[in-house]
């Protein structure tokens, strides 16, 4: 009898505890979140930055979270700029969630939740800039990105950024000012560490939509932090990077309009007085390695500094050069056919368009004699990652300093690879290897 009655009191002992358990796993999971306040980690892109992942804070210590639980709803606006419901309001899908520390990185334990977000190239709701057309000029600028993230099985919620993290833009000093000439110009700087002899000076001038008094825009819009990367600084054996930013575009003449070499821009003089006075005050820059390059607006002036100074750039690297061939003399191409430049251009660039340009600048140098010129010319700007579209996608054709950041162009004009001694190299190897 006895061996009957233990059994059975058993087995309601375990029923009444049922609720009582699944009551204490509910208290459990609701305490182990805590609302309100986010944090965002931005990445960027060949086509520019986006919200790649966004930190919420825990109350408890916990060992996993559950991708699932979770919905991202995002709300864009810029006062006095008018937005497309598609690109101002919409749901971010969440592709994983795990247990991190406040600045995302992942561990077993803690008190804090990553969560990381689809990112597309033609999802404007993954981006915190936007290109804005004002007052006849186009700009990108940083934007309101409001975020409200739900637990759905507790209905918490965060709805109010705490911070931005952004790894590699964190890398620059954006505080830079340097005033000649009557401009003011703006400017980011990376200062590489532990600097033991003469080091190279990388510098990068940016496209016609990145102007401004914000450095970060400058830098983040067409990803030119890469050139301050391990894998890029690898090939310089370290190398300062310095990021000038024009108060409006750099091909700015006199009258407010665009020069394209026809007259004389406002700036050329200005910037190459904060070339000047920031090697001046980093006297462990090797002024024989000092390259300069930039894209469109910013590839125009590399080589209108080049063409005012073709002793001090120990090397050139342009992509999307807005410069138009027919306003370069004969006589201004002796002057640079010995300083070592490498051009990036796409056959189906329709804004800087490469017959007008850069094709017949090209063919000059290389008439002239130029020893060290190169020119890889591609047929279309593709997605270089593979994951949204490889080959198959295209970029606007204007993009070919994608080329240039991911250090992928290896050819030249001929189709044929780059060599030197006898390898064949990228423009930032081959870059590297270039001394005044």
């Amino acid at each position: 009898m006895k061996k009957t009655i233990l059994p059975l009191l058993l087995i309601l002992l375990t029923l009444q505890q049922l609720p009582i358990n699944a009551a204490v796993a509910k208290v459990s999971q609701e305490s182990s979140y805590t609302e309100g306040n986010y944090t965002l980690i931005i990445e960027g892109y060949d086509w520019g930055p986006t919200v790649k992942k966004v930190v919420i804070p825990m109350a408890d210590l916990v060992t996993e979270v559950n991708t699932s639980d979770f919905t991202v709803s995002v709300m864009r606006s810029k006062e006095g700029v008018e937005m497309q419901p598609a690109e101002s309001k919409g749901d971010r899908e969440v592709l994983f969630a795990y247990v991190s520390d406040e600045t995302g990185n992942r561990l077993t334990e803690g008190n804090h939740a990553t969560l990381v977000l689809l990112v597309h190239p033609n999802n404007p709701l993954d981006s915190p800039i936007k290109y804005i057309f004002k007052e006849g000029r186009g700009s990108n600028q940083w934007i309101d990105y409001s975020l409200n993230i739900t637990h759905t099985p507790t209905s918490k919620v965060w709805d109010t950024e705490a911070g931005r993290i952004y790894p590699e833009l964190d890398r620059f000093d954006l505080k830079g000012t340097h005033t000649s000439n009557g401009s003011t110009l703006s400017y980011g700087s990376f200062e590489p560490e532990s600097i033991s002899s003469k080091t190279p000076l990388i510098i990068w001038l940016h496209g016609g939509g990145e102007g401004g008094t914000d450095p970060s825009i400058a830098l983040i819009a067409n990803k030119a932090t890469n050139y301050a990367t391990d894998e890029i600084q690898a090939y310089f054996g370290k190398a300062y990077v310095l990021v000038p930013q024009t108060p409006t575009f750099w091909m700015q003449s006199e009258s407010g309009n665009y020069t394209r070499g026809d007259t004389d821009d406002i700036y050329n003089k200005a910037l190459f007085n904060l070339i000047e006075s920031y090697v001046a005050k980093h006297p462990k820059i090797d002024t024989d390695r000092i390259y300069i390059g930039g894209c469109s607006n910013g590839g125009y002036m590399s080589l209108k500094l080049i063409l005012e100074h073709p002793n001090y750039f120990a090397a050139g690297y342009i992509s999307a050069l807005a410069y138009q061939n027919k306003y370069i003399t004969d006589k201004e191409i002796e002057r640079i056919k010995n300083v070592p430049i490498w051009f990036v251009h796409s056959e189906d660039d329709t804004t800087t368009v490469p017959d007008e340009t850069v094709v017949p600048l090209y063919n000059r140098l290389i008439a002239a004699g130029s020893p060290n010129v190169h020119f890889s010319y591609y047929e279309h700007v593709v997605d270089l990652t593979g994951f949204y579209g490889g080959k198959d996608y295209y970029f606007p054709g204007h993009w070919s300093w994608i080329y240039s950041h991911a250090n992928d162009a290896n050819f030249d004009f001929n189709q044929k690879p780059v060599l030197l001694n006898g390898r064949v190299v990228t423009i930032m190897e081959w870059l590297a290897s270039q001394k005044r």
